[in-house]
């Protein structure tokens, strides 16, 4: 068994493993202001703040306005979306 032989499977696992996997590195102050961020929204859930319930219906009526946004041209860009 040569060189290449030994090496080739090797060489083949790391390329294809790289294709199928997303590395990314979160920095300590990302973590930070995203633990702040999701804490945050808990407190002020727990607490009945009056700002959290209109942070909520508008993130609902986003959806919903997506959605609908969805539904009515779904049909046009299906084609564009399978490119």
């Amino acid at each position: 068994m040569n060189f290449y032989d030994f090496i080739n499977p090797i060489i083949n696992d790391i390329l294809n493993e790289s294709k199928r996997t997303t590395i990314s590195r979160v920095t300590r102050k990302a973590k930070i202001n995203r633990a702040i961020g999701s804490l945050s929204a808990s407190l002020a859930k727990k607490t009945n703040d009056p700002l959290y319930k209109r942070m909520i219906f508008y993130k609902e009526k986003y959806v919903e306005a997506k959605r609908r946004l969805v539904a009515k041209y779904a049909n046009r860009v299906k084609s564009q979306a399978r490119k």
